[in-house]
């Protein structure tokens, strides 16, 4: 690994987890927890098998992330982050609250995957009117499904369907994410693709954006 050689927490902490990949990695192992060499692989399209293996090793040794064994019959290694790398929760909050400036757009190539699509509202998003009966939303963005669920002042996701939705969101990610996170609003996101179905109006009112 390595070093910028000065003696700057901002430094130090870019010695550790500032190489290509290494932030995605510990991206990936906070919205799913324990995973497999392959799980981590599948997560992060474009990463090749044997730097993802030099980051894994590299994060083992800097004491982010630890090794087990997963019990039988699944006979395989287990990656999981340890307190010093769940501690990079806030740090990247942070760091995609600033990111979403640069959402505006959305490159042919791009990847993009439920989990994604689920952690942007989850952390990014809070419950505007907590006293108001739970709702939940659907969404569908480029394929990929996710839900909502605002309710208590806390507003939760998961990868997957909802049942009986209270409203459904679906269309290009850049028109689905750009709605939750506020940086597009209602009528721009139509105008790219996005469409509505059930209670959209006071739904969407519940979700008030952090930034």
């Amino acid at each position: 690994m390595r070093s910028y050689g000065q003696y700057c927490s901002i430094a130090r902490a870019l010695d550790v987890v500032g190489d290509r990949w290494t932030l995605l990695i510990v991206r990936e192992l906070l919205l799913r927890g324990p995973c497999r060499f392959t799980d981590l692989k599948n997560g992060l399209p474009g990463v090749a098998t044997n730097l993802l293996s030099t980051r894994l090793k590299e994060l083992e040794d800097a004491g982010l992330i630890s090794r087990e064994d997963a019990p039988p019959p699944v006979a395989t290694v287990l990656y999981a982050l340890t307190d010093d790398g769940l501690a990079l929760e806030p740090v990247l909050k942070a760091l995609g609250l600033w990111g979403l400036r640069f959402m505006d757009a959305e490159r042919p190539d791009d990847a993009f995957q439920a989990r994604w699509l689920a952690y942007a509202p989850a952390w990014f998003a809070t419950d505007a009117d907590p006293d108001a009966p739970p709702a939940v939303v659907q969404l569908i963005a480029s394929g990929e499904e996710a839900v909502i669920e605002i309710g208590g002042g806390e507003v939760r996701a998961r990868a997957g369907r909802a049942a009986d939705p209270d409203l459904v969101l679906e269309g290009p990610a850049r028109a689905v994410l750009g709605l939750l996170t506020g940086v597009i609003g209602i009528d721009a996101a139509t105008g790219i693709g996005l469409t509505t179905r059930g209670r959209a109006a006071d739904v969407l009112a519940r979700l008030r954006p952090v930034g």
